[in-house]
């Protein structure tokens, strides 16, 4: 199969296919937001201890990032379409095995599946989107709706995921995404036109291990630097040296490598990496450590810390919409960098607000940090895709959702260290978003040089 050139489907078609892409994508990203709240209830109905329960949250995250490199190269050369159904597929048998999980090892082998489907799924559909929206325009319109799955996802995640609980038990919070995920098979074969272009690329062995090793090894280094800081290290180390394996392997390769390198000397492309890494670098900081100081502090519980937390994805989900037509107004190099400094300047008001009986300024940092990943996802992911060809389109989907996945792995990991450095509480808060503070407005300082007219 080698359609290089797909029919562009009628107009209804095309709303159908969005709809399709949005609801894989709410699915995704709900599912990682509700399994958080249900660790505890997991817990005490296996009998399991904190590292089986982390490895329920982060075997889907480890699985995900090992495999994602290959699913966007497996779109590109089998068929995007075909992709997406196979891992819309994958993720809806593993929601049914982890629902159906009679120990919670069983359950951790469903989030690994879990992570595996979320890999094919989401590079897919970012090639979807640059092959069927070919117009630049259009294009960032769409994006700005398929970004705004991800805020939608972050304010109906931690509510819904407090009601199936207390209302079914932790399995109703794997059921209640089933629906949504056979919707998105079912639709994408009428509404989503098959697409291939495989242009003498391979599967690239070598580099798939090296990619998938560097990638897992940093997410595994992220995961164990709070409980086993010398594993972390270690782990970290195999990364490095693995990155470095797979530049190699991918320089002699060229134009038929897994990941030409040839792409990162675009600039837009390049910009949209460093900005996307920087945005959830403290975005993702900032997520983890917030509600964690509001609960450690006594300001709020784990239900109203969720519930503080809305606003900011309510305004990512308004403003997301609206992101391709300001980008038509602005330019895609001002909007985007200005979303993640936008972000960072919302980081600083946590900061300031650190220590204040009232959450009042972390509200106002969250408002603006909602408003600044309402500006920049859309343009960051229509950039990252347009800057390309549309036959390479599935690997930069996985590329830029590498470069996602990559800062917020270390986002997470570096400022949850700055805040236990600093010893917790206002001080560590305080310290830790001042630090994704400055890596933010350097990542948008950095983008914007990048992405320069030459």
């Amino acid at each position: 199969m080698n359609d290089r050139h797909p029919d562009r489907p009628a107009a209804p078609r095309r709303g159908l296919a969005l709809l399709t892409l949005c609801l894989a994508v709410l699915v995704a990203q709900v599912d990682m937001a509700v399994v958080n709240l249900g660790t505890r209830p997991i817990g005490e109905h296996f009998r399991a201890g904190v590292t089986a329960l982390q490895w329920v949250v982060d075997g889907y995250n480890l699985a995900y990032a090992v495999l994602l490199l290959t699913g966007g190269l497996l779109a590109d050369l089998y068929g995007r379409r075909r992709i997406f159904m196979l891992g819309a597929a994958v993720f809806t048998g593993a929601t049914v095995l982890c629902a159906a999980a009679t120990s919670v090892w069983m359950l951790v082998a469903g989030r690994a599946l879990a992570g595996l489907g979320a890999a094919l799924l989401m590079p897919a559909s970012l090639a979807i989107v640059r092959v069927v929206w070919q117009d630049a325009r259009e294009r960032g319109r769409v994006l700005g709706i398929w970004a705004a799955c991800n805020g939608l996802a972050m304010a109906i995640g931690a509510p819904l995921g407090g009601v199936l609980i207390h209302r079914f038990g932790w399995r109703g919070i794997f059921l209640a995404v089933l629906p949504f995920s056979l919707a998105a098979l079912l639709l994408a074969r009428p509404s989503i036109p098959e697409s291939s272009d495989p242009r003498g690329r391979s599967l690239d062995a070598g580099a798939q291990l090296a990619g998938g090793l560097a990638l897992g090894a940093l997410a595994f280094a992220a995961i164990e630097s709070h409980e086993a800081p010398r594993v972390a290290i270690a782990a970290l180390a195999v990364a490095l040296a693995a990155f470095v394996l797979f530049v190699r392997i991918e320089g002699r390769r060229g134009a038929t490598a897994l990941v030409p390198l040839d792409l990162f000397g675009l600039p837009a492309f390049r910009a949209a990496m460093i900005a996307t890494a920087g945005m959830t670098f403290g975005m993702y900081g900032l997520l983890f450590l917030l509600p964690l100081h509001w609960q450690q502090a006594g300001l709020l519980d784990a239900t109203r810390a969720g519930l503080a937390l809305i606003p900011m994805a309510l305004l990512f989900v308004a403003l997301s919409p609206f992101s391709g037509r300001i980008v038509a107004q602005l330019g895609a190099r001002a909007v985007s960098c200005a979303g993640v400094a936008v972000i960072a300047g919302g980081l600083l008001l946590v900061a300031l607000g650190a220590g204040h009986a009232s959450i009042a300024w972390a509200e106002a940092g969250l408002a603006l940090a909602g408003l600044g990943m309402g500006l920049a996802t859309g343009p960051l992911m229509a950039e990252a895709v347009g800057a390309v060809d549309a036959a390479r389109s599935g690997t930069a989907g996985s590329l830029i959702n590498v470069a996602r996945i990559a800062g917020a792995t270390i986002g997470v990991a570096a400022l949850g260290a700055f805040y236990a450095m600093a010893g917790g509480g206002a001080a560590g808060l305080r310290c830790a978003m001042l630090a994704g503070a400055a890596v933010q407005a350097g990542c948008a300082a950095s983008a914007w040089r990048t992405a320069r007219p030459r």
